[in-house]
C-alpha cells in the first residue's frame, strides 16, 4: 500500500485490524509510543531516592512517532507506522507539537544532570519537572491519540515555531 493510498477505516486499516492491533482506529494512532516517554519519567521520577539513575535518563533520545514504532518490539510495528500517515493531519500535528515539548522538557532535564552534581536536591527538582511537567504532556499526549485536541495547551512560542515549520513541510 503506498502513503497515497492509505485510508483510515479501508483495507489493511479497517477499524477491525486496527482494533486488534492495540491502534485507534478512529485516530490511527498507538498509546505505545507513549512508552518512550513513561520510561524516562519514571527514571526522573526516582532520581531524588536513586542517583544513580541519571546515566539512564542521560541515555534517553527523541524519538519520533514512526522512529520508535521502528525500533520498537510492537507486534504491529509496520501497520502502526501505517496508520500513522493516514492519521488525520491536524491531529497528527497536534501530537507532534506536543511530542516536541516533550523532548525538549527531557533535553532540559538531562542538561540539568549534565550540569549539576545529581544529588538528593537535584533529584527532587528532576522528579518534579517529571510530575510536574512531562505527565501532564504524556496524558495531553494521550488525549491526541484517543482524537481529542486541547486548544488551552500552552507550549509555549519556541514551540509553535516548531509547528509552524512542520506545516511548511507537508
Amino acid at each position: 500500500m503506498t502513503q497515497e493510498t492509505l485510508v483510515l477505516g479501508e483495507g489493511e486499516l479497517a477499524p477491525e485490524i486496527l482494533a486488534a492491533a492495540n491502534i485507534n482506529p478512529t485516530t490511527g494512532l498507538a498509546t505505545d509510543y507513549l512508552n518512550h516517554f513513561n520510561e524516562v519519567v519514571m527514571l526522573m521520577e526516582m532520581l531524588g531516592d536513586m542517583p544513580d539513575c541519571a546515566e539512564d535518563v542521560l541515555d534517553w533520545k527523541p524519538a519520533s512517532y514512526p522512529q520508535h514504532f521502528e525500533h520498537s518490539t510492537f507486534k504491529d510495528k509496520q501497520l502502526a507506522i501505517l496508520a500513522y500517515r493516514a492519521a488525520p493531519r491536524d491531529l497528527r500535528l497536534h501530537l507532534e507539537t506536543i511530542i516536541l515539548q516533550l523532548d525538549r522538557t527531557v533535553i532540559n532535564a538531562q542538561f540539568i544532570i549534565r550540569e549539576n552534581e545529581v544529588d538528593q536536591a537535584t533529584g527532587q527538582r528532576l522528579a518534579r519537572i517529571a510530575t510536574h511537567d512531562v505527565r501532564p504532556l504524556i496524558a495531553a499526549a494521550s488525549g491526541a491519540i484517543h482524537g481529542h485536541i486541547d486548544p488551552s495547551l500552552d507550549l509555549g512560542e519556541s514551540t509553535q515555531a516548531n509547528v509552524d515549520a512542520l506545516f511548511t513541510q507537508g
